[in-house]
């Protein structure tokens, strides 16, 4: 995750190459300006294998019958409403690449943030008739009913964006995503070095129940207290990846810890809810108070071209080619790693105006 995207192609065979140990998902927002960005620039890329790759999950080791995906029913089960940049994003790509492979039909469906939704909507679509799925989990736990029944119907289950903790190659074919605890780490690079590695920082959690947030925070926590004792982290309080959540958040902090001089925010909204309350309280922000947010929305990377911002962490949400690259890839009876981890850029002052364009 250290290495900064420098291909924007679309290539399969870089796309697929992949697998460290990680979790991923992202989070909510609630605005966007063409949320899906420029795909030529921002395409999704995977890191080179490793040791930890194992021998992969194969056709005939997962028990699901052979498929062509141009005579297949595909499910997508998304997890949170599509008001959300990094969901709308997400979704689209699922759409645009299974029209441009030939799909035969793809089902959607949103669980609009509720676990027990997302178990129903994927038992509907096996219902329907689903022969594979796409799946990005609400929560890390939860979803055993959903995998289960579509273990029972011998239908494979690809996660992607956030890990769910049950069986590789049993459970669910692969996870596909971002290595989070990797992205906390960079976060807190990137907060040292506009800080000078000394203030006092809050950080605006996500969501609980997911593992995003979790590796999110040990990341950055963690990497402060290794490379920067002088940055003191004073506040930990949970934004919910949204922006008014962010925003109500910060607003109270402002007033109880005047003397906070920087924000690490778990994603872009809640860091743009952040930029909202300190301008009411009359301080600049990206200047009297530091921001660095994970995502990578074209909102916060413009925040960064306007001086509001100082560094946003990528997380990329278009899944579509690499889902069903992975898809085609396994049907064809290939080995897939158990995670395919994905090589996120990073925003910032020096970087930002010319790579807005690749933003979502």
């Amino acid at each position: 995750m250290m290495i900064q995207r420098r291909s924007r192609t679309l290539a399969v065979a870089c796309v697929l190459a992949a697998t460290t140990l990680a979790a991923a998902g992202c989070a909510k927002s609630e605005t966007s300006n063409n949320a899906g960005g420029d795909s030529s620039q921002g395409a999704q890329e995977a890191k080179t294998p490793d040791s930890s790759s194992g021998s992969g999950c194969k056709l005939e080791t997962y028990g699901a019958p052979k498929l062509d995906l141009k005579d297949a029913v595909v499910g997508f089960s998304q997890s949170e409403k599509e008001a959300n940049p990094f969901r709308i994003a997400e979704t689209q790509s699922i759409k645009d690449e299974a029209k441009k492979i030939g799909v035969k039909k793809l089902l959607t469906t949103n669980a609009q943030s509720q676990l027990s939704k997302q178990i129903s909507d994927i038992q509907d679509m096996l219902s329907q008739g689903a022969q594979f799925l796409i799946v990005a989990p609400l929560n890390s736990d939860g979803l055993e009913p959903a995998l289960k029944a579509a273990a029972a119907k011998k239908v494979p289950v690809l996660t992607i964006d956030r890990k769910v903790n049950s069986t590789a190659c049993k459970d669910y074919v692969a996870f596909l995503g971002s290595d989070f605890v990797e992205q906390g780490k960079r976060a807190a690079d990137a907060m040292i070095k506009v800080t000078g590695g000394k203030g006092k920082v809050a950080i605006l959690l996500g969501a609980s129940g997911n593992n995003v947030t979790t590796d999110r925070t040990k990341g950055f926590v963690d990497q402060v207290k290794a490379e920067a004792p002088g940055l003191e982290i004073v506040a930990q309080q949970t934004g919910e990846f949204a922006r008014d959540k962010g925003q109500q958040v910060m607003e109270p902090l402002i007033q109880s810890k005047p003397d906070i001089t920087a924000v690490y925010a778990e994603n872009d909204e809640m860091g743009l809810g952040a930029v909202t309350a300190l301008k009411a309280a009359g301080k600049k922000p990206g200047k009297d108070v530091k921001i660095v947010s994970v995502d990578g929305t074209r909102n916060a990377v413009q925040a960064l071209v306007n001086g509001e911002y100082n560094a946003v962490i990528e997380s990329n949400p278009r899944f579509g080619p690499l889902a069903f690259a992975t898809a085609q890839k396994f049907y064809a009876g290939e080995a897939i790693p158990e995670n395919v981890i994905l090589t996120d850029r990073e925003y910032d002052e020096a970087n930002a105006e010319e790579s807005l364009g690749g933003a979502y």
